[in-house]
């Protein structure tokens, strides 16, 4: 008997409450109906807003609480917690006090997964990283399973899953507040201040993040940015092998440049991996993404994973909304990076380019100072337009720089992110590039960073 079966066997007549009623969620829901739980689902949001879900959650026997007090009298055995929804809120904390078990789908599956588990955070690049490795281990022949923030939920997959495959997790801080699981191979693309609106302080933010290696043992391995001094500073607490990578500094053991090409250096011994040329993926901190996704892979296969590296390396173009060219006209190329939510995003997006680019940023306000932002700026972009709650904090950071010049560096601010891409579209030359990566979240104006760029897309499209 799996793991999973021992888990979900033991739910007939027990109650339990998901929090959160999305897409996502029906899979964790299904399971749950077979193994016979008594399930409330809690939303904040009305049920008008679930039209499509209700009717089918329904025929499962599925109670609802929606509205305000959704998390009010919680008494059920396992609550499901959606990675928006801290941990700490008065009411889970009740619930706790009262007997109730805190999870999620995300470390349910970390306890009952049957293969190798690699999960990558930071606060920038870990989409890519991720995507990088399942793609790399797939080349390499094996199967692999792409999941956590990114993907299909890989709860109700489980059982397709055997021990010689691996999955692969993309982890937000979210998702790790409460993780006490650590995968057997970590890894920290990098950690600069992010999610501040929601963590309360950069402090539990951090803590969060070191969640992801905090579990493991001497057996696992933690892959840390030696270029970022917070990751490298996890060094000193993990109790796993370290292993390192630097696209600005040559180390002795680990994944860093060496003429032109990702080279893994071993006992100060250096042997190619791929060469900087054949990576499609443009920028210095995709170079970072594959160095990352490297050591990962030579830790699971070893020699095996050479070839497999540079045969990604030559097909694959990335990830959509990640510095994704959307189209070329009159002369002007037009790039979609609105998954860039927070100003170091941004900064690698401007260093991806070998000319300043028309810039339109700006967007939800994640109460991240933007001071490191504003010399980048002046440094490597041609016109800004602003849009959205954080038009003017951008504005100031800009104005605050000694070496910028308005008759320069012309800045606009719009009501409607629409007249900003329009606005920037008008005034590209042949030879410009329009690069939309606003440092910000998007839920001033949209669901998500996909709706933002898709917006984006579309306006380019009908130019």
């Amino acid at each position: 008997m799996t793991d999973f079966d021992i888990f979900f066997g033991n739910m007939k007549g027990k109650k339990v409450a998901v929090l959160g009623l999305g897409v996502s969620n029906t899979p964790l829901i299904e399971i749950l109906h077979e193994a016979g739980a008594k399930i409330t689902v809690c939303d904040k949001k009305e049920a008008d807003s679930f039209p499509a879900l209700l009717p089918e959650l329904s025929k499962l026997g599925v109670s609802f609480q929606f509205g305000e007090h959704y998390l009010e009298g919680l008494d059920h055995g396992l609550i499901f917690r959606s990675p928006g929804i801290r941990p700490d809120h008065p009411e889970l904390l009740k619930a706790v006090e009262r007997g109730s078990t805190l999870t999620s789908e995300i470390e349910v599956f970390m306890d009952v997964c049957p293969c190798p588990v690699v999960a990558v955070t930071g606060s920038d690049g870990k989409t890519t990283t991720s995507t990088l490795i399942s793609k790399i281990i797939e080349a390499a022949g094996r199967r692999c399973f792409l999941g956590g923030n990114i993907g299909k939920p890989l709860l109700k997959l489980t059982r397709e899953i055997h021990s010689d495959d691996f999955a692969v997790l993309e982890l937000s801080s979210f998702q790790l507040m409460t993780m006490k699981k650590s995968p057997r191979v970590a890894v920290v693309t990098n950690v600069a201040p992010n999610h501040l609106d929601w963590h309360t302080s950069m402090e539990e933010y951090t803590a969060a993040k070191e969640n992801i290696f905090r579990f493991q043992n001497e057996t696992d391995t933690v892959v840390l940015n030696a270029d970022n001094e917070t990751t490298l500073s996890f060094a000193a607490s993990a109790k796993s092998r370290v292993v390192l990578f630097s696209a600005k500094k040559v180390l002795a053991d680990g994944v860093c440049l060496e003429n032109d090409e990702l080279v893994l250096r071993e006992n100060s011994e250096s042997r190619p991996i791929v060469r900087i040329a054949d990576i499609l993926l443009p920028g210095r901190h995709n170079l970072e993404n594959y160095m990352a996704a490297a050591v990962v892979c030579h830790t699971l296969f070893s020699d095996a994973f050479f070839e497999a590296v540079g045969e990604v390396a030559k097909s694959f173009k990335g990830v959509p909304h990640r510095i994704e060219l959307v189209r070329e006209k009159a002369g002007v190329r037009f790039y979609n990076d609105s998954i860039a939510s927070s100003p170091t995003r941004t900064i690698a997006g401007l260093h991806s380019f070998d000319k300043k680019v028309l810039l339109i940023a700006g967007g939800y306000d994640k109460h991240i100072p933007f001071d490191v932002l504003g010399p980048e700026i002046v440094k490597h972009v041609k016109a800004l337009y602003l849009t959205g709650q954080t038009a003017k904090k951008i504005r100031e950071a800009l104005e605050k720089c000694p070496f910028f010049v308005p008759e320069v560096l012309p800045v606009f601010e719009f009501e409607s992110f629409s007249d900003a891409v329009s606005a920037a579209a008008s005034d590209a030359k042949r030879g410009d590039i329009v690069l939309l990566s606003p440092a910000c979240a998007s839920f001033d104006a949209f669901r998500n960073f996909e709706e933002r760029g898709q917006a984006f897309r579309s306006i380019v499209n009908s130019l």
